[in-house]
């Protein structure tokens, strides 16, 4: 394995004012969009995805191009008033480094794209580990970025399995590590970094949650599980996998559910690997209400398989009381990504806003569709508390410098002479 160090790009890049960055972001944004259809194609063919959502993910790394082209033009610090007269106090930016970015299979051109565009903006350069059974799309995306004109040197791609995601992170050069990927292989990653004094943003998964309350549009509700939980069967890191139903509404959605469920088509292989999880969960008194696109009742919410990510098909109908009660289980799993409540009460929606414990909230929607001009992340086991997509994501992958200027042509001491 070898990591190919252009000091001499780097520095060029890094002393590259951050508006002419962001004009190779917009050049990139519009070979994607060219190339939007090819892409999706490859995507298709080498992931399983659905044409129609492999299209809305080359859409997502699009977007996300421009929005981050835009932030080069702000890329904002703070100017404050100094506590001693004549001196000035302000704050900008700094690039990193060379920031290693890992991402998974699920997501092969939207994921990369959140982690790779601010990055570059900001002026860092980037190695990019994509995972081994998407690497066609890798070098696809590779090649925008090459027709897009950005410098040699700024952005190299290295494949492989996890032994050179590990090397990738272990590498003296690299300063920072930004990881999408399960749990059990974030904690080896932050273990790494910390060892090495080097960041890490990590964006380790959910297990996301719809509530519906009793005055729910239960149409509306059954649409929305339905395309959260079972959208790209079941796996992505904001799929719906628990749906936490007031009592009172519980048999009419539950039945507005299976027979959209029936009708689902998703991926065997996705299935098959999350049949163990369900057979434990039946034997432990679960009941399974459809195949394929799988649902199940009579779960407790202690179950494995609701406390769990699936990464797969797989969603489990509790039922609770209350609102209070809703938002209690809802945060009581060891994720905190993405939540949605279905009510018409405002009063109810904004209490669960306040009191639902995740890092998203979505009302009268389901648990999917984040935008890129929003932060994008979680709490507690989904990551480490850095963010993706919005303003966010420049504290993520830039570092703080405070400048005092003092030109009143004494010494002033802070904090003694005020």
């Amino acid at each position: 394995m070898n990591l190919v160090l252009d000091s001499v790009a780097a520095e060029a890049w890094r002393r590259r004012p951050a508006p002419q960055r962001a004009e190779f972001l917009v050049r990139i944004g519009e070979v994607l969009r060219a190339r939007q259809a090819a892409l999706a194609g490859i995507i298709a063919s080498e992931i399983g995805k659905p044409p129609a959502e492999a299209t809305g993910e080359v859409q997502e790394a699009i977007d996300m191009a421009y929005y981050m082209a835009g932030e080069g033009r702000r890329c904002f610090g703070q100017t404050v008033p100094s506590e001693l007269p004549d001196k000035w106090a302000m704050s900008i930016r700094e690039p990193v480094g060379l920031v290693a970015v890992i991402t998974a299979w699920n997501f092969p051109v939207a994921v990369p794209s959140w982690k790779i565009f601010p990055a570059l903006v900001l002026g860092n350069t980037v190695v990019w580990k994509p995972s081994e059974h998407a690497e066609r799309c890798a070098a696809a995306l590779a090649q925008v970025f090459a027709e897009g004109g950005l410098p040699a040197g700024v952005l190299q791609v290295v494949t492989g399995d996890g032994a050179v995601g590990e090397w990738l992170v272990r590498h003296p050069a690299v300063r920072m590590v930004s990881f999408t990927g399960s749990r059990a292989n974030g904690r080896k990653v932050a273990v790494a970094c910390a060892e090495l004094e080097k960041r890490c943003a990590l964006e380790l998964g959910g297990k996301n949650a719809v509530i519906v309350l009793e005055d729910a549009d239960l149409d509306l509700a059954a649409d929305g599980i339905i395309w959260s939980a079972f959208g790209t069967s079941g796996q992505r890191c904001t799929s719906c996998s628990r749906v936490i139903v007031h009592r009172a509404v519980r048999g009419a959605l539950t039945e507005k559910l299976v027979r959209r469920a029936r009708e689902v088509v998703v991926d065997p292989r996705a299935v098959q690997r999350c049949e163990p999880i369900v057979q434990e969960a039946m034997a432990a008194g679960a009941r399974r209400l459809t195949t394929g696109a799988t649902l199940l009742d009579n779960v407790m919410p202690q179950m494995r398989i609701a406390q769990e990510e699936l990464f797969g098909p797989v969603c489990v109908i509790l039922e609770v009381g209350s609102l209070e009660e809703a938002v209690a289980v809802n945060n009581d799993v060891p994720y905190g990504l993405s939540s949605s409540i279905y009510t018409r009460d405002v009063n109810r929606a904004f209490r669960a806003m306040r009191e639902l414990s995740c890092g998203i909230v979505y009302v009268n929607a389901g648990t999917t569709g984040s935008e890129v001009q929003l932060p994008f992340g979680g709490v507690r086991a989904t990551g480490n508390g850095w963010r993706e997509a919005g303003q966010a994501a420049l504290d993520t992958f830039s570092e703080w410098k405070t400048i005092y200027v003092d030109y009143s042509g004494r010494l002033q001491r802070a904090q003694m002479d005020r």
